[in-house]
């Protein structure tokens, strides 16, 4: 595993990992507390290897080996820092693969690259996807002690399935999801998306991810429902339909 580089984003050192290939290229996007090196990302490393593929990955600040506090990150914050690392080390057309909050930064990072006339995302590889989770999947479920928490601590704590460390939701998390949401009406791509959703997955309901293939193009949109699949989509038949989908995303970018 070779060292990653680090890129200063706002004061915030960022590391980067990148692997110069032929396009279109990956770029990776993780989780809400995950990192680079989990076995999606490394998954679609050794892929990307054996086809000469560039691709691109990134901790988010409070993130893996990238500095900052986690409980400092908010979507903008996260989002900026993506569209920073995407800008500095891509070249040529990319296909963002989402996982999870990932899937709400890559639907983003879209809005804002086209904003500035930036047309360079060849398409979305979404699995399990997470946007807009702050205002859909967390606010409506909060505990009176919970809100209490969020009013007095500005956080509250849960614990998690995937880690010994508590996930921690902050205010500023949940405030500043608003000024992000994505699934608030039509949302213009303008690239294939392919969605990969787990039916067992305790997370974010399968309802989340029909909601959100509802609001896209339909002519664009592949819907891959994986009937005990869950969240993680990390067991070898998850990974093998991962690669195909990216795989089958490069060939029709062409």
């Amino acid at each position: 595993m070779t060292a990653p580089v680090f890129l200063d984003v706002d004061g915030t050192s960022i590391a980067v990992r990148h692997t110069a290939g032929a396009a279109p290229g990956i770029v990776w996007l993780g989780g809400y507390k995950s990192d680079m090196l989990g076995t999606k990302a490394e998954t679609l490393s050794d892929w990307t290897g054996r086809e000469g593929r560039a691709l691109l990955r990134h901790d988010y600040s409070g993130h893996g080996e990238s500095g900052g506090a986690f409980a400092d990150g908010t979507i903008s914050k996260w989002l900026g820092e993506s569209l920073a690392v995407f800008r500095r080390f891509t070249q040529g057309r990319q296909i963002l693969v989402g996982s999870s909050m990932g899937a709400w930064i890559a639907l983003r990072m879209v809005q804002e690259l086209r904003k500035v006339g930036e047309n360079r995302v060849a398409g979305l590889v979404l699995l399990a996807p997470a946007p807009d989770f702050t205002a859909e999947l967390i606010e409506p479920v909060l505990t009176k002690a919970q809100k209490r928490d969020l009013s007095k601590k500005g956080f509250f704590e849960e614990p998690s399935d995937y880690s010994a460390e508590p996930y921690i939701y902050t205010r500023a998390l949940i405030e500043d999801g608003w000024n992000n949401r994505v699934m608030t009406g039509p949302i213009d791509t303008h690239c294939p998306v392919h969605i990969l959703q787990g039916l067992a997955d305790q997370d974010v309901p399968s309802s989340h991810a029909l909601k959100l293939v509802s609001l896209l193009p339909a002519d664009d949109v592949t819907l891959s429902l994986i009937p005990d699949g869950d969240h993680r989509l990390s067991r070898p038949q998850d990974l093998d339909m991962l690669v195909r989908a990216v795989g089958a995303m490069v060939q029709q970018a062409g």
